[in-house]
């Protein structure tokens, strides 16, 4: 019969309470054992002497036996200088699983698309100024037109101004001038106005030549 030196879990839920005995090892893991040899509490600090309770000389003796002990036990034997642990190797210890190694890649490929983005953006042309410098010209040509409309404005009343009679009231002129500048029926009436003087004095010739 192939026996062993394992922990066998006692206690309550997440209050697990180990003893260590000798079974067989074809025996399941919290069945029947053979001897108990020792006991460990993890709730229990690493300095606690209560922690791990091993019984070295019937330790010692199931060894000699040939039980074999699992390796939290060996951890323990090793410690009470009963056996020697070996020193295991595991190169695989540290290396990611395949998960991590999925998420490592999506995130170097979204890094890596940053990178070509900001690559392009940065070598992309720079955009032409003409609509920038085309706001300002608009401005000027606004401005200057209507510095122009001013000017004509002026020189229109300057010109109504020598046209209207002396005995004109500034309200009248004022009006006349305004009327020339929209373009109203001023301009149009001062030939009829000038026609009627006309008449009129043809008239008062005519009656002192018969008088």
């Amino acid at each position: 019969m192939a026996t062993s030196i394992r922990l066998s879990r006692g206690g309550s839920k997440k209050r697990p309470y180990y003893k260590i005995v000798v079974a067989d090892s074809r025996s399941p893991r919290d069945g029947r054992f053979i001897e108990r040899i020792g006991s460990y509490n993890p709730l229990l600090g690493k300095d606690n002497p209560e922690r791990v309770k091993l019984d070295g000389e019937r330790a010692a003796h199931w060894l000699s036996v040939g039980a074999q002990p699992s390796d939290r036990v060996a951890r323990f034997l090793d410690a009470a200088g009963i056996k020697e642990r070996a020193a295991r190797n595991n190169p695989n210890k540290g290396v990611p699983g395949e998960k991590a190694k999925e998420r490592a890649e999506e995130k170097a490929t979204k890094l890596a698309e940053a990178e070509e983005a900001a690559k392009e953006a940065a070598a992309a042309p720079a955009p032409e100024p003409e609509a920038e410098a085309a706001a300002p010209e608009a401005a000027e040509s606004d401005a200057t037109g209507s510095v122009k409309s001013e000017e004509t404005a002026e020189a229109v009343a300057e010109a109504v101004a020598e046209d209207v009679p002396a005995d004109t009231t500034a309200e009248d002129a004022t009006a006349i001038a305004e009327e020339v500048a929209e373009g109203g029926p001023v301009a149009e009436e001062a030939p009829a106005e000038e026609a009627a003087t006309e008449a009129a004095a043809e008239e008062a010739g005519e009656e002192k030549a018969e008088g």
